[in-house]
């Protein structure tokens, strides 16, 4: 067992380096939960100067979907999550998919039969089944009724294997024992070998399950550190056991905080789609967020920096973040608070970047691209109101297009019986303006409604009806100004004449 794939330990503790691994199955695309347990992954490697590793956990052949590791993979540079070892980018410890490293496993597997921490058992699918229908697990108190290696003879056993009979090798958990570990998030956890069965190590088609792989490998791989969600906290005593079959220093465990749903429970595939939450992190993408914006919702989501500081880029988490600050309990997924991130992170763009992002989905939407200097100046216009980028074309299309409606419910709230007078007599001073500006905009209306008794905004929300068909939006004369003279005009003149009518 000594020399099957030992990693080197001529190094001092002191100067390895911190490894962390984020190891999906690609069993289905990638959710917001890995993701997160990605994102903190890469910000504690990186926060420590260390490395991330991405590795495949694909073991479980009947349940792999074709495209997730591609989507997995795609998601992480979405994101920005950059790693440094992969089966796409190599590495000393290649290589990274757990199914082309099955004979290893099965050399290990067999390593501990031999050590007596381990043991065959040739039990018929029937006699499981029945245990479990019995309640019962197999383990301390039931191994010595089934049909395996510790109640029958060195002989029948060697009959068995040789012949090829199905068999599957099973951790032999001692009796009396209380397994522990230190948790970094968690604290000290403690359970009783009696509540741990014999794990299934290798299935009868040779394949390991998830708790050797992940034990091997991450020995082999170096990993120092293991963070990842709390639902893997029963499994953890069973990978303690396995450490010190092995014979092997367990690496330091942190679980991370359950993600909760808007109305409490976990975050599941059937209570996000109820809730209208995206689970499928390239969805975030097609629905126009930032990725940005969803690292740094996904990092507040258990992570506190200790300040009031709550928008943050990457770099920035890589520079705050802190393992230590990881909360315990379960924290709740706000769909509000990540468009708030995303509307924060969309306003520190420079007006170059925002164009670059608003252009292809107005584009998809059919709106006609203007020149960059205008579009420009509609960026500039509303920069502090978008919450996505689709946003511009669904919210301000009025910036590109006429409006071929007017919002009834704003038509019988603002629009007076006096209205289409005052629209009529602001669209003839507009069109009389020798300089066309915010100010000069503005003293004109003003000046109007003096001239009528009125206040000014009697005629400021006909006005914005008028020219977007809407009652809300920016400063009514920096939209005037973007739109121009000639738009104003028109457009207040065919509003004054159709809502009338």
């Amino acid at each position: 067992m000594d020399n099957i794939g030992r990693r080197d330990h001529s190094q001092n503790v002191d100067s390895i380096s911190i490894r962390v691994r984020f190891a999906p199955s690609p069993t289905g695309y990638l959710h917001i939960g890995g993701l997160r347990t990605a994102l903190y992954c890469y910000l504690f490697a990186r926060s420590q100067g260390g490395s991330l590793i991405l590795r495949i956990e694909d073991t479980d052949r009947s349940r792999l979907v074709a495209d997730a590791e591609n989507d997995i993979v795609e998601s992480l540079q979405w994101c920005g999550i950059e790693v440094d070892e992969s089966p796409h980018k190599g590495g000393q410890y290649a290589p990274y998919r757990q199914s082309e490293r099955q004979s290893l496993y099965l050399q290990y597997a067999k390593s501990l039969v031999d050590a007596g921490h381990a043991y065959y058992a040739f039990d018929p699918p029937e006699a499981i089944e029945n245990l479990r229908k019995d309640h019962a697990t197999y383990g301390i108190q039931t191994r010595h009724q089934m049909d395996n290696s510790l109640t029958m003879s060195e002989d029948l056993v060697n009959h068995r294997l040789e012949s090829k009979q199905d068999y599957v090798i099973r951790l032999f958990v001692p009796e009396n024992r209380t397994v522990s570990f230190d948790d970094r998030i968690k604290g000290k956890i403690e359970v009783e070998s009696m509540m741990i069965d014999d794990q299934v190590l290798t299935k009868s088609d040779g394949m390991p399950t998830y708790h050797l792989a992940n034990v091997v490998d991450d020995y082999l791989m170096g990993m120092t550190h293991v963070i990842r969600g709390d639902e893997w906290i029963p499994s953890t005593p069973k990978h303690i056991l396995l450490y010190e079959a092995f014979g092997w220093e367990p690496p330091e465990m942190a679980h991370l905080p359950l993600i909760l749903s808007p109305t409490g429970g976990k975050l599941s595939k059937r209570s996000a789609n109820r809730q209208g939450i995206p689970l499928n992190v390239l969805d975030y993408r097609t629905l126009g967020y930032e990725p940005q914006a969803v690292v740094n919702f996904l990092a507040m989501l258990g992570w506190n920096p200790g300040t009031d500081q709550e928008v943050f880029d990457l770099v920035e988490l890589e520079q705050q973040f802190s393992i230590d600050r990881v909360g315990s309990a379960p924290a709740q997924f706000d769909l509000k608070k990540l468009q708030w991130f995303n509307a924060q992170h969309l306003r520190r763009l420079n007006t170059n970047a925002l164009i670059d992002k608003v252009r292809p989905p107005l584009t998809e939407q059919g709106v006609h691209l203007p020149d960059d200097d205008y579009l420009k100046q509609v960026c500039d216009l509303v920069r502090d109101r978008l919450e996505h980028v689709h946003d511009l074309g669904l919210h301000y299309r009025y910036c590109f297009e006429d409006p071929e409606e007017f919002d009834p419910v704003g038509i019988k709230k603002r629009w007076k019986p006096d209205s289409a007078t005052l629209v009529e007599q602001y669209s003839d001073l507009i069109e009389g303006m020798d300089e066309f500006d915010e100010q000069t905009l503005e003293a004109g209306l003003r000046d109007l409604a003096q001239k009528h008794d009125i206040g000014a905004g009697r005629i400021i929300h006909p006005v914005r009806l008028a020219v977007s068909g809407t009652t809300a939006g920016p400063s009514l004369f920096a939209l005037l100004k973007v739109l121009g003279q000639t738009t104003c005009v028109r457009r207040l003149r065919h509003a004054a004449l159709q809502i009338e009518s």
